[in-house]
């Protein structure tokens, strides 16, 4: 997949360069970062050059991982945001995973939520996606909440899901389809007891 640029009224969602290490590094210092993220702890700035030159630019070559760095129109930077689990997005299944981290400062100003819907948007119409899902481990309520703010439908725990710091941890799981934002799918869905639909 070519690295692709998304814009929304206050962001712009790009993928990571040269530019953008030292704020990497700055905000994987923070805690809340370290705690649900599986991030070197410590954080050093060859772990930033490392994302930013290695690990990014790899998922978008390799079809692994679509991430973008997100951006205030003024060039600040608010997170990391992309589709992962990329491994069914051609298959059948056509699902991939929501995931995403918001550097401290910028938490509580609804960017990302703003973020969030402009990579769904991008996934349903510009990739063809059926399924996305949001995984975060167990307690992490601030990220279950950008999850249902952006119309994911809680499904449950699910146990050991998550592999961080060699600890398996509970995790929980949310799906978005195209159907619960009014958009249809090109594969019939049919819930359980119900009747097929597009």
């Amino acid at each position: 997949m070519e690295p692709t640029t998304l814009t929304t009224e206050r962001l712009l969602l790009r993928p990571f360069d040269e530019r953008d290490v030292e704020a990497v590094q700055a905000a994987c210092q923070d805690p809340e970062i370290v705690r649900w993220i599986p991030v070197p702890d410590p954080y050093g700035r060859k772990d930033a050059e490392e994302f930013v030159f290695g690990v990014s630019p790899a998922g978008w070559r390799e079809d692994t991982m679509y991430n973008f760095g997100v951006f205030t129109k003024t060039g600040t930077l608010v997170g990391s945001m992309g589709l992962v689990r990329l491994a069914q997005l051609r298959t059948p299944e056509r699902q991939a995973e929501l995931g995403f981290w918001t550097v401290k400062e910028q938490r509580g100003k609804g960017y990302t939520v703003e973020a969030g819907r402009a990579v769904i948007d991008w996934a349903f119409s510009g990739l063809k996606a059926e399924r996305l899902e949001w995984v975060a481990e167990a307690g992490n309520v601030a990220s279950r909440a950008v999850a249902v703010r952006l119309g994911f439908v809680m499904e449950g725990t699910q146990r050991a899901r998550i592999v961080q710091r060699g600890t398996r941890r509970d995790a929980w799981v949310a799906t978005l389809l195209p159907l619960d934002l009014g958009q249809g799918m090109e594969t019939p869905y049919l819930p359980a007891g119900g009747s097929a639909n597009r």
